[in-house]
């Protein structure tokens, strides 16, 4: 009974979104190799406090120069990528899992469910996200890269809620789920067979935004000095970066090698959010 969800693109359109869709992957897969191999060929110690000399300028034995605190900032690098991104992807699977839940539960069943639900993440939304992470984080004792993730993803579910309880409103109303209902199947029994497959591109396409803007928010949380200081992130490189007064001082690869990094990080995602977004709704392809 499942009717697989197509989108046909007129002229070369299709190809023009697959090519976003593969440019945006291949970005991630780039930096996602950069972060797995990169740490068997760096050793780490290169990028704890004082294991060479400060301020040594991009230069032979260090590509990159090493920072005022003593760190080798391509050591830094290779092991601050992989710290970030994986705070992006637990925020993202927390956040986006729990937002699509709530989304298909709430459009599925309906009724006082679907008031609760919608009542909460309404009522969320409109409470300022960055105000609430700051008075969490400035509140706990120890932070780590996974309490941060945490703390992030709970407030990050509720514009997936939204879009997945919309999409499963939708597909309710067609034809083939009426067919389903006659032919005996359960209201889960619809949720798994018809609903869900139809609803994936969406979620799919949740959770690549979901993963962004939570890595976005703990970088800036990182950049303000809330961030997990002890520990080698992206957006850490960059506060101690200012704590130096980098920019000033011109010790461009102090901060220049995170942005570049966190840049291509935005970029991957942004051009894969848009290709999945496009593939899922045939109207966006249709005004591109």
């Amino acid at each position: 009974m499942t009717i697989a969800l197509k989108t046909r693109l007129p002229g070369g359109l299709g190809s023009r979104l697959g090519g976003t869709l593969i440019a945006g992957l291949s970005i991630l897969g780039v930096i996602a190799f950069f972060s797995i191999i990169g740490p068997f060929f760096v050793d780490e110690v290169l990028a704890q406090v004082g294991s060479v000399r400060p301020r040594q300028p991009p230069g032979g034995d260090f590509p990159l120069g090493s920072d005022a605190q003593g760190r080798d900032m391509l050591a830094l690098m290779v092991h601050a990528t992989p710290n970030t991104l994986k705070m992006g992807l637990i925020a993202g699977v927390i956040g986006g899992g729990l937002g699509s839940i709530l989304g298909l539960i709430a459009g599925q069943f309906g009724g006082w469910i679907d008031a609760v639900i919608s009542v909460i993440s309404d009522s969320l939304m409109t409470v300022p996200a960055i105000a609430i992470l700051v008075v969490i984080a400035g509140n706990i004792e120890e932070m780590s890269t996974s309490v941060m993730a945490v703390v992030v993803a709970s407030l990050s579910w509720m514009f997936t809620t939204r879009t997945v309880r919309a999409q499963v409103l939708s597909i309710r109303e067609r034809g083939y789920i009426e067919v389903a209902r006659v032919n005996g199947e359960g209201p889960l029994e619809i949720l798994f067979r018809e609903v869900m497959p139809n609803v994936m591109p969406y979620i799919v396409a949740s959770f690549v935004g979901t993963s962004s803007a939570a890595i976005l928010a703990i970088i800036g949380l990182e950049a303000l000095g809330l961030g997990a200081q002890n520990e080698m992130t992206l957006g850490n490189t960059i506060y101690w970066a200012q704590q130096s007064s980098a920019v000033l001082r011109g010790f461009w690869w102090w901060w220049a090698p995170p942005i570049v990094v966190i840049a291509m990080i935005f970029v991957g995602l942004f051009l894969t959010s848009v290709g999945f977004d496009r593939f899922a709704n045939p109207r966006l392809g249709r005004r591109a």
